[in-house]
């Protein structure tokens, strides 16, 4: 006779708040207004440095399929900074990571920042 026995966990689940910051780049391998492609925690994530600021989203391009969101071009729609998937030229907000094109489409934003010098990442996953 097998006997099973199952393990819960009590600790809870970590939030963004409680998630570990994994630092990514100098900031100065970022180039103004272009995409590049980070591997964060095993999520393919495309970081933005526009004007001053960082943005980070998920690479996968949700209407594509393909992880080219990095690859994308980087602009604005008034005023929103924006980039345009490479596959089908739809614009997504960089800083909330909704479709302005489609409505209820979006791609997942996470956090992003620049400490001494160098640019680290927080995953924002939902759940």
């Amino acid at each position: 006779m097998t006997t099973m026995t199952t393990m819960t966990s009590t600790a809870p689940l970590p939030t963004a708040a409680t998630r570990a910051w994994t630092p990514v780049c100098p900031l100065d391998r970022l180039e103004p207004d272009r995409g590049v492609a980070a591997l964060v925690d095993g999520v393919q994530v495309a970081l933005f440095r526009t004007a001053g600021e960082l943005f980070a989203l998920d690479n996968l391009d949700p209407v594509g399929g393909a992880y080219v969101l990095s690859r994308g071009i980087v602009g604005s729609r008034g005023g929103v900074p924006t980039v345009a998937s490479p596959l089908h030229k739809q614009a997504y907000d960089l800083r909330t990571g909704a479709c302005l094109d489609l409505p209820g489409v979006s791609v997942a934003r996470h956090d992003v920042r620049c400490r001494a010098g160098v640019v680290e990442v927080r995953l924002r996953q939902e759940g």
